[in-house]
């Protein structure tokens, strides 16, 4: 028998990235974490948070669950430890609504920091006004089952990106990036010089110093778009 397979449904207990690499990178956008860790790790845009203002930074929790079931996502919240990002694959199926305002309390009680879902949630309003960051693919106010079993900390698909349990999620008013546990205290250095990067380029353009990006001409050179020798 694999090791995969001698695993039980529910793991409860797994590696969280670093609370000081959480914090620090709370720091920056969604967006640079993405581009340092190579232009991936950014979940579908169809995920997205209840509010603009919403954002936060954690581990994350998965949850694996079938379409229109929150079973799981019961399950999640019994075993959720404070600053834990709760990441439910809802298999993208917005038929019913996977979480209302009677969760979300819970969570905000045994401070979740945020929930993830590619799936729909309801009580919209009611969310928004208890301020916990809530990303979903939608909303319906069609209420789910609880009775289908799932999966606790497994890796999971959200989005069109692979999460486990653990690993560093960011979401703000732009989306939800993922980075691997492993790699997320190395992303923070290589994040703020992107930042300082971005701000020089943004200064030069207000200064009218430079009004496009130096690289610009070689590239369309590269692309066959202009010829050697020439330039816009």
């Amino acid at each position: 028998m694999s090791q995969a397979a001698a695993l039980p449904d529910v793991i409860r207990d797994f590696e969280r990235v670093d609370p000081g690499t959480i914090d620090q990178a709370a720091q920056f956008p969604s967006s640079i974490l993405a581009d340092v860790a190579g232009r991936r790790g950014a979940l579908h845009g169809r995920i997205s948070p209840l509010s603009p203002s919403m954002r936060f930074a954690g581990p994350a929790l998965t949850v694996e669950v079938r379409p229109g079931d929150n079973l799981m996502i019961h399950a999640a919240m019994a075993i959720a430890k404070p600053g834990d990002v709760i990441v439910v694959d809802g298999k993208g199926d917005l038929g019913s609504a996977l979480m209302g305002e009677i969760m979300c309390q819970q969570c905000a009680a045994i401070g979740v920091a945020a929930v993830v879902i590619d799936g729909a949630v309801r009580d919209s309003e009611a969310i928004r006004a208890l301020g916990l960051p809530m990303f979903a693919a939608g909303l319906n106010p069609n209420g789910p089952t609880k009775n289908v079993p799932g999966r606790l900390n497994h890796p999971i698909s959200v989005g069109g990106v692979t999460v486990r349990a653990g690993d560093l999620i960011v979401g703000d008013a732009d989306g939800v990036t993922v980075v691997e546990r492993e790699k997320a205290a190395a992303m923070l250095p290589l994040a703020a010089e992107k930042v300082a990067a971005e701000n020089r380029r943004i200064a030069d353009i207000r200064s009218r110093k430079a009004l496009r990006p130096a690289w610009l001409d070689a590239a369309l050179r590269a692309a066959g778009v202009i010829k050697e020798g020439e330039t816009l």
